[in-house]
């Protein structure tokens, strides 16, 4: 019984979650980027900051065996979790029947290729996405969710620090590039604070940290989302080239200029503006 190696229910310890790992005998799987958060106060302060409240309904990508699931039930939000590896599903079923109430669905697949529409209602907004995200799909699925899944109108995701400055850079930055404007496009997001390695079983050789992102009500510039991410992947592709280079089969110099935009900039110095401008200008042709 589960009971047995669990000291307290919430939250599951380091020690706590090797004796579940031991006892079903489990190893953390890397292929599958599994690093569970195990300090309470870091798990606890991470549910404080993505404003937790009795009610929310919140979705959980990778809860493995439950370190934050719990503490998110605790703070008595409805939560929908999403496990990819199976001896994990066994594990977080054990340790969720432990709570007295609780308000827990749980399926059993990979998130980038979950039907979403059997998880969350797009008609119905108000979701919120907390998770420790592994590292390997972060970016990917954050941006398919903003493309795709309307009713996510919040994520609180902890992520590989290089990948949360990516999140949030602004032009100019190193940092800066396709991940950046798209989600500059649906959202708002920001940095909450960094995570250190130390708090993970197993610890990982990189730190963490942890982002929150706000969808906007609209996106913040009006022109084709489908025209506007081709130009900006395709531009970020050749990031070393001018516009002028990288974009010469969608657009020529005298239309760089008509729009205000140096043919010799490349496409880490371009704000959303720019990047609509030219969405614009060569839908239009």
């Amino acid at each position: 019984m589960v009971g047995i190696y669990l000291e307290r229910l919430v939250p599951l310890t380091r020690n706590e979650v090797r004796s579940l790992l031991d006892h079903h005998g489990l190893r953390p799987k890397r292929s599958l980027g599994q690093n569970f958060v195990v300090e309470p106060n870091t798990i606890r302060r991470i549910v404080e900051l993505a404003s937790v409240e009795p009610g929310d309904r919140i979705v959980e990508i990778g809860p493995g065996m439950g370190t934050l699931t719990l503490a998110l039930l605790e703070a008595g939000a409805s939560v929908t979790a999403v496990e990819i590896d199976e001896a994990m599903v066994g594990i977080l079923k054990e340790v969720v029947k432990r709570l007295p109430s609780k308000d827990f669905r749980l399926f059993c697949g990979d998130a980038m290729k979950f039907d979403w529409s059997a998880l969350v209602d797009n008609e119905s907004d108000g979701w919120h996405l907390i998770s420790n995200l592994p590292y390997n799909i972060a970016v990917p699925l954050i941006c398919d969710l903003l493309d795709k899944v309307t009713a996510i109108e919040k994520m609180t995701v902890m992520v590989q620090t290089e990948v949360a400055k990516r999140l949030v850079a602004n032009p100019g930055s190193g940092a800066y590039g396709f991940p950046s404007v798209k989600v500059n496009y649906y959202a708002q997001a920001r940095i909450l604070g960094k995570i250190p390695s130390s708090v993970f079983y197993p610890q990982p050789k990189v730190e963490s940290s942890l982002v929150e992102i706000i969808r906007r009500n609209k996106p913040i510039v009006d022109v084709d989302p489908s025209v506007l991410f081709m130009i900006v992947k395709t531009a970020f592709n050749q990031r070393r080239k001018m516009i002028r280079r990288s974009l010469r089969e969608f657009i020529n110099e005298v239309d760089l200029v008509s729009i205000g935009i140096e043919p010799t900039a490349r496409a880490q110095e371009l704000e959303i503006s720019d990047w609509a401008a030219l969405a614009s200008k060569i839908s239009m042709r």
